[in-house]
This record gives structure tokens, sequence and C-alpha cells, in this order.
């Protein structure tokens, strides 16, 4: 049985359609850790969310990104589309290649969760080689076979195995 973090209880059970942005500055990837969710000790992805009912998928990566990691961006080419299936967690991941227009990163909050129940820790810029270290357990799977940053602009699919 899978033991889910109670502070991502409300992602369980249902399908989600997420958006992220893959933002490279200075040959680093900008990532979010979060808390654990399930098996691991952390989970370190690309900043996005999950969209609203009304939202258009570029607001969505625009207001994510934002509450996430306090940087503006201009939402670039759609880059693949990624499957997440780790039960009671599913969601299918629409990535897109972003460009920074403004403000300072730091480390974000979601307004959907309580102060005390928040997931995010940090947001960084990562080089490969830090990327690398990261136990694979703890980064999302995008992340675990680049051989550079530039493999991210020729993914074309990643489906649940």
């Amino acid at each position: 049985m899978t033991i889910l973090n109670p502070n991502a209880a409300a992602y369980a059970d249902k399908v989600r359609l997420r958006v992220s942005g893959i933002c490279i500055q200075d040959d680093k990837l900008l990532l979010v850790r979060h808390q654990a969710t399930i098996a691991n000790n952390c989970f370190w992805a690309p900043p996005g969310g999950g969209l609203q009912f009304g939202e258009t998928v570029e607001a969505c990566l625009q207001r994510e990104f934002f509450e996430e990691t306090g940087l503006q961006v201009a939402v670039k080419r759609f880059l693949f589309l990624n499957e997440f299936l780790q039960p009671p967690l599913h969601a299918i991941e629409l990535f897109f290649e972003v460009q920074i227009l403004g403000g300072q990163a730091a480390t974000g909050y979601d307004p959907e969760s309580p102060a005390d129940q928040q997931l995010i820790e940090e947001v960084a810029f990562l080089p490969m080689s830090e990327i690398r270290k990261i136990p694979q357990p703890d980064k999302h799977k995008i992340l675990h076979y680049l051989i550079n940053l530039d493999d991210l602009f020729g993914m074309t699919h990643q489906f649940a195995r």
C-alpha cells in the first residue's frame, strides 16, 4: 500500500491536467523541491501545477510559475507530454519552454494550501552535475536519463509504464 503525505491528499484519486515550464538560464534548470509525497525524501520537478476550469494553459503556467517561483514568464513552444501515474496520484503533464520576463527567483507557495501544509521547500537553478546527484526517486521522471539539459527540447512524450 502506498503511503501518501497528508498534505498531498487533495491531489489523490483523480486525474489532473498539469502544465509545467522548462526554464534554463546559464546552463542551469529551474527546479522546485517539494516535500515528499509518496515514498521519497523530497521531489524535485520543474515549476508547474494544475489547470483550473476556465483557465487557459498559458495563463495557468504563468500563474503557477509566479506562485511557485516569484518569476513572471512568457510561455513559448510546447515541448512534450508526460503521463505521471503513481497511485493514488495520476496526472497528464504538458511541458512548455518558458522565458523569464521579470521577478526574482524565490521559494513560493501554494495558495490552495494552509501555511502549515505547504509542499514547496526550495526553488533553485541547478546545473546538470547537481541534477545527476539527486536520487531517481527524488526527482521527476523526465530528469532521470538526461545527458544534458538540451535533451529536454528533444523529448516527444513519456507515457506511464
